[in-house]
């Protein structure tokens, strides 16, 4: 399979959507060559604002922009663009329900050599807790082409998660699929891995791993956090007896915690266990994208061996 960052694709179709739209802009904070947003400018340098490193400023010029017709994509780092801008987002984004996608990249732990300062590992957690804000977690270039446009398609605020990771493509070009429809990659008897982003190569990794050690694993990819859709984590909950939710983010508020929260509605006679599996509790630190995910189990080795404990604990109870 061939490999590529999430946020190359996005500036790719950012790009492509500039020249079908001439009210599609970008905005970036002294970081546009990173975030891919730049590459604008190859349509239109005029639909390229930099804002300097003025992140809160930046959310609420795209908010007047987005009152005067313009679909803005307002682009930093994912740690920046929630967690400084969250009063911005929520009181002229969300509340006013505006036409702006805020696009985090280099979000998680894949970020890398920067460190805790600049890895977000709460930025799905904080979005997904405003109203009216779609929550999308791309896990590869095909899936984030259909993010993109699924973004700039939707009447009103969406968080778009990117990585600077260079992860497997695993969809295949023209991703065929209902963006907001969870993906049943690989199906399985004994346990279901539930993951988003860019680690879905490694799911499905783990997943061939325990095959070899006689443990059936199903995987499922949820692209779309919020909203998420409940219709098949109610089927997987029904059909596994053990749902391990894999995340390059905080267990606390993110896709796991989206997942338990369906299952923990359902009629407890067909309720499956639910292990958040991610970050625990803790925040990054500065080291290469793969030794980090490797400390957090959420490497394919690492995830098999989540699976595993999650079973036998399940069988204990």
């Amino acid at each position: 399979m061939s490999k590529e960052a999430t946020r190359d694709r996005y500036g790719k179709v950012l790009l492509q959507l500039a020249r079908e739209d001439r009210n599609v802009i970008a905005m970036d904070c002294d970081l546009g060559r990173s975030t891919r947003s730049f590459q604008i400018t190859e349509v239109d340098e005029s639909r390229f604002l930099e804002m300097g490193i003025s992140e809160q400023d930046m959310i609420s010029t795209a908010a007047g922009m987005a009152h005067e017709g313009k679909i803005v994509f307002a682009n930093t780092f994912a740690v920046f663009g929630t967690g400084r801008c969250f009063d911005q987002i929520r009181q002229q984004l969300s509340l006013a329900r505006l036409n702006v996608k805020v696009c985090g990249s280099s979000a998680g732990l894949t970020q890398g050599p920067d460190g805790a300062t600049h890895q977000a590992v709460i930025d799905v957690s904080l979005m997904r807790s405003l109203p009216n804000m779609v929550v999308i977690v791309p896990a590869d270039g095909p899936q984030t082409e259909a993010a993109v446009r699924e973004a700039y398609e939707h009447q009103g605020p969406v968080y778009l998660r990117l990585s600077r990771y260079d992860c497997e493509n695993v969809f295949e070009e023209g991703y065929p699929h209902d963006i907001y429809k969870a993906v049943e990659l690989r199906e399985g008897k004994d346990a279901a891995i539930i993951v988003c982003g860019v680690i879905l190569g490694h799911a499905l990794e783990a997943a061939r791993i325990l095959a070899e050690k006689g443990i059936s694993a199903g995987v499922i990819n949820i692209p779309v956090v919020k909203p998420l859709d409940r219709e098949a984590v109610m089927k997987a909950a029904m059909k596994y007896s053990v749902l391990v939710v894999v995340e390059e983010h905080s267990i606390y508020g993110g896709l796991g915690s989206a997942v338990a929260e369906v299952v923990a509605e359902m009629d407890g006679a067909n309720r499956a266990i639910v292990a958040r599996e991610g970050i625990k509790d803790s925040f990054g630190e500065s080291g290469l994208a793969d030794d980090l995910l490797k400390k957090h189990e959420l490497d394919a080795v690492g995830i098999a061996e989540k699976v595993i404990r999650n079973i036998r604990q399940g069988e204990a109870d």
